[in-house]
């Protein structure tokens, strides 16, 4: 099951406190997907890092509509769950 973010608030770093719809919490630290590069490299801007909005229709976290990361990613980094075997095969 997909579970879509619904609020998300900037802690600190690279740090984002994510809540998901089924009441589930966490923070996600996201200097390991901006090592990664690629993409994910204009987050290293720290102004442009904390400048997220929550793309209710993909239920994700997105920067300026063009980055973003897989919901069931974000779920597993902030509930520290397994990915859904479909994503790990």
């Amino acid at each position: 099951m997909i579970h879509d973010v619904i609020k998300a608030e900037y802690k600190a770093g690279y740090k984002i406190q994510l809540v998901f719809d089924d009441g589930k919490t966490g923070l996600v630290d996201f200097s390991k997907f901006i090592a990664k590069g690629g993409v994910f490299k204009k987050l290293e801007n720290h102004e442009f890092f904390k400048n997220f909005t929550i793309n209710e229709d993909l239920g994700v976290i997105s920067w300026n509509n063009e980055i973003d990361i897989a919901p069931e990613t974000l779920y597993s980094e902030a509930t520290n769950t397994p990915l859904p075997e479909w994503m790990t095969d």
